[in-house]
């Protein structure tokens, strides 16, 4: 598939009634791309990028989602008017929010923002090959996180 092929760009505008629509478009793209498997560390990378853009630049703010597939990664970026950069906050754990793009940075290969002469461009990039081998993952230790009675909210879906 030639670079020209795994390219896509989308307008929309950062209200969160649009936002599942956008996830089926992009999961879409990434099936015919052959990336199904990085579509869940995507879409949630995108939700997040675009609820940034909606709490801290407006309501219907208008913004570019862009998808650019090379050979090894899948860079997403989220472009908006505010030059107003963000930062991954450490919330305390009984906080209602602040832990997007930290959940951004964990799930990704790398994170990052940069100010335009329009705004400013907030991207990651996910790794899509080689996928670790069963046995790599296995070395990996599971951390347990206690979390307080109450402290998580429960999130209704589109």
């Amino acid at each position: 598939m030639e670079d020209m092929d795994r390219r896509y760009e989308l307008r929309l505008t950062a209200e969160p009634s649009r936002f599942a629509v956008v996830r089926r478009i992009v999961q879409a793209h990434l099936r015919h791309w052959h990336l199904a498997a990085v579509t869940d560390q995507t879409l949630l990378g995108i939700t997040e990028l675009l609820a940034n853009v909606h709490q801290h630049v407006g309501a219907t703010a208008p913004c570019t989602l862009r998808l650019r597939a090379a050979t090894d990664t899948l860079t997403v970026e989220v472009c908006d008017d505010s030059p107003d950069l963000p930062s991954a906050r450490a919330p305390e754990p009984l906080d209602p929010g602040g832990r997007g793009l930290s959940l951004v940075a964990a799930l990704c290969k790398e994170w990052g923002a940069q100010v335009s002469e329009t705004g400013k461009t907030v991207w990651f990039t996910v790794a899509t090959s080689p996928v670790p081998s069963p046995s790599l993952l296995a070395t990996v230790p599971l951390v347990a996180v206690e979390v307080p009675a109450g402290a998580l909210q429960p999130v209704l879906a589109d």
